[in-house]
């Protein structure tokens, strides 16, 4: 009986962890999308023809809705879209518009797109749509693939670009970097301890089936899943708590030859700059001043303005993966209006996280 209750509340509908703002944003950018795409091949094609195709109303879904899919890519809704026509039109031509066909089409449009890595579920209703839409397609015969679908995935997919990276969503979804930033083949610190990369695909490969999520999405949860059982464990240390207060800093008029003489009097490999107020302005790498061939120029002109920090408030745990995946070996510890209140190193980290085990009960 038991079993046969978690059966039917199976089909009761997950909760969807998606915040109300971002519902809003994701039934206008389908508006917007849908809107243009309309407006433009109707003004393109006219009366004459097909101008929007049904299909789109499920694109929009994919890409307003849950952009960072691995079946809302550009390629996948052009890909998808434009080889789902061609296989449908040509079942269409030599085999009719028969019912079976239309399944036959869906099924080699499925398969096409898993070939051509471009799986976009509305392609399978382009297919059908070639077969079963009746005459007015079939009379356009290949054009079809052209317009309506190629301009109507086309046009979708520019709003998209535009709409997603306005909101500062990460579309189209790039692949993280996992390279080593000192350029060696050991792998990152992060990755040394716990689950790897490597671990993560050898899993996916294993499943065998397609999750409708991007890799590096998947690894990022995961990631962000061990941070949180850590505080659980471990408990809340604030960057302000491990970090160094007394910092040896220079201005951004102070020459390199004297920055240069304070790296090597306190054997630091780097300095932050600030100003008058106090507030951090840049970086000071030793790197940089060994490689400045003019001693006479100041700290603002080779300092590095693009600078991870880290607020005083925030969790140590947030350097864990700032400060285990990038070049960077310390984070400047900013107040409000930027202010530098002190420096975490990768030595300060490690000691707060070895005295913290030392003490938290087995």
């Amino acid at each position: 009986m038991s079993s046969t209750k978690a059966w039917l509340r199976s089909f009761w509908p997950a909760p969807m962890a998606i915040s109300k703002s971002q519902q809003a944003f994701s039934c206008l950018g389908a508006f917007l999308g849908l809107s243009f795409t309309a407006w433009f091949c109707h003004s393109v094609l006219g009366e004459s023809g097909l101008w929007l195709i049904a299909p789109m109303g499920a694109s929009a879904v994919l890409l307003f809705a849950v952009p960072s899919s691995p079946l809302a890519q550009p390629w996948s809704i052009l890909g998808g879209c434009i080889v789902s026509a061609l296989v449908g039109v040509s079942c269409a031509r030599w085999l009719g518009h028969s019912g079976w066909v239309a399944g036959l089409a869906g099924g080699l449009a499925i398969a096409v797109m898993f070939a051509l890595r471009c799986l976009h579920p509305p392609g399978g209703a382009v297919a059908l749509s070639a077969v079963l839409a009746g005459e007015p397609v079939a009379q356009m015969g290949y054009h079809f693939v052209v317009y309506p679908v190629a301009i109507n995935a086309a046009a979708m997919l520019l709003i998209a670009l535009l709409f997603n990276n306005l909101l500062h969503r990460r579309y189209p979804h790039r692949v993280s970097d996992h390279q080593n930033p000192h350029k060696t083949t050991d792998a990152l610190p992060r990755d040394r301890v716990g689950f790897t990369p490597d671990d993560l695909d050898a899993v996916l490969r294993a499943r065998g089936e397609l999750l409708d999520i991007a890799r590096d999405d998947l690894e990022e949860i995961l990631r962000q899943t061990e941070e949180r059982a850590y505080r659980r464990r471990f408990g809340e240390i604030r960057c302000v708590d491990i970090m160094s207060g007394d910092v040896i800093s220079v201005n951004p008029q102070t020459p390199i030859s004297e920055a240069l003489s304070i790296l090597l009097e306190h054997r630091l490999n780097a300095l932050p700059v600030i100003n008058q107020n106090k507030q951090l302005q840049g970086m000071l790498n030793l790197h940089d001043v060994v490689a400045t061939a003019d001693a006479q120029d100041t700290c603002e002109q080779i300092m590095q303005r693009n600078v991870l920090t880290c607020r005083a408030e925030w969790p140590v745990s947030y350097l864990l993966e700032s400060l285990g995946s990038s070049v960077e070996h310390r984070m400047p510890v900013l107040g409000e209006n930027k202010v530098l209140m002190g420096i975490v190193t990768q030595t300060d980290l490690v000691a707060a996280l070895y005295r913290t085990a030392l003490e938290t009960p087995a």
